[in-house]
């Protein structure tokens, strides 16, 4: 298959890039400009609680530029399903898409997520027309009812936000992929570019970061590693893997050699 007729296809629209990147934690907006460019990213998540939206001051939105990006709005900070909901109407009267990542925080310390209150808002926006993204849990039984409620996609936690720890349960992820249909991006968690090719190679559609990025030492190179990570993972994913095997092949056949 060719790499440019592999797209990741979300709410009906088709994207290049299956690295999605975060706009948060930067030390200043010309580095996440940089870091964005070096990602390859198309889609591009916007906290809308910790966003100017009115513009009155400088904003975030004065440095991504929508006709390359598109903007995710997402309900960081949101910690039960009413602020969830409205946060997402509040980003749509602002004029942002209809496409969002729905985030319900369980707990203040590990930044879980809430799923019964994130199922209940998910079924709420979607009746509302929005494409909905849910960052979830590796729970297999909860990513089905968020499929069935008419999520988008699923967006199961690699390990907690900000963490770095990587792919903590893969074997969770591989039963999330056998269990839905909808794109599985693993979200959050993830702190190397290896990291990011696992989650490609384990056959997920999409890696969603930011921490990773922003948090490292030289961004934009991180962005650029991110970037490579990804598409390797996916190249590896399509050309499939070898067999584990137990014991010793030889490389070179045996088979009519004279000695």
């Amino acid at each position: 298959m060719s790499l440019m007729a592999d797209t990741l296809n979300l709410g009906g629209r088709t994207f290049r890039s299956r690295l999605l990147v975060g706009t948060g934690k930067y030390p200043d907006y010309p580095t996440m400009v940089r870091a964005l460019e070096a990602s390859g990213a198309e889609i591009v998540t916007v906290a809308v609680r910790r966003v100017n939206l009115d513009r009155t001051k400088e904003s975030l939105l004065d440095h991504v530029d929508p006709k390359r990006y598109t903007l995710l709005p997402n309900t960081a900070g949101c910690y039960t399903e009413e602020d969830a909901v409205r946060t997402c109407l509040l980003a749509r009267e602002a004029g942002m898409a209809n496409m969002v990542k729905l985030e319900v925080i369980g707990d203040e310390k590990t930044l879980f997520p809430d799923t019964p209150a994130l199922l209940s808002a998910a079924k709420r926006l979607v009746k509302e027309g929005f494409v909905v993204l849910p960052y979830t849990n590796d729970d297999p039984i909860m990513a089905k009812r968020l499929e069935d409620a008419g999520c988008a996609a699923v967006m199961p936690l690699a390990a907690p936000i900000g963490s770095g720890l990587g792919i903590r349960n893969p074997y969770n992820i591989r039963i999330i992929l056998e269990t839905v249909k909808v794109p599985v991006i693993v979200d959050a968690g993830v702190g190397s570019a290896s990291d990011a090719a696992v989650a490609l190679e384990l056959g997920c559609d999409g890696v969603l970061m930011n921490t990773a990025i922003a948090g490292a030492k030289n961004p934009v190179l991180m962005a650029e590693a991110m970037r490579d990570g990804v598409a390797a993972g996916r190249k590896s994913f399509l050309a499939g893997r070898i067999p584990r095997k137990l014991y010793a092949t030889a490389s070179s056949p045996l088979d009519g050699t004279f000695l």
